[in-house]
């Protein structure tokens, strides 16, 4: 991950974030959780940063997207007790993998907030497209 990329991916989840309708925040982090690139769209609610990173963050500590998370910690879930506090459970958070010889590891994650949860989805998709398309 580095900061070139990270920014790429933020500007195209901003992209796609306007031909959805929605007004976002985007957040992008390292393979230990730590903030790369942000950017809030103007008008994007106050919540929005803290989600967006709480989302990358997730994805990276879970190693898996964020969509996942809110029925397995539901109760009679997998994950159920997961301490919530520490991360979010909802849409929009998805892990960035890379191949490195021994096997595939989580080297980032993309957090989006602000839309809906299909739209937060939607536009962390297309900012997890850049990484892959690298």
């Amino acid at each position: 991950m580095n900061l070139e990329l990270a920014l790429r991916m933020t500007e195209a989840a901003i992209r796609r974030a306007i031909r959805e309708g929605a007004v976002i925040s985007v957040a992008v982090v390292d393979e230990g959780g730590y903030l790369v690139s942000f950017q809030r769209m103007e008008g994007a609610e106050i919540a929005g940063p803290g989600l967006a990173q709480g989302k990358a963050y997730t994805a990276v500590a879970l190693r898996r997207p964020t969509a996942e998370l809110a029925v397995r910690t539901a109760p009679g879930g997998d994950l159920y007790g997961l301490p919530r506090q520490d991360y979010v459970c909802v849409g929009g958070g998805i892990p960035l993998w890379a191949d490195y010889g021994g096997g595939a590891r989580v080297v980032g994650g993309i957090g989006v907030s602000g839309g809906t949860i299909t739209q937060d989805v939607v536009c962390a998709e297309a900012a997890a497209e850049v990484w892959r398309t690298r």
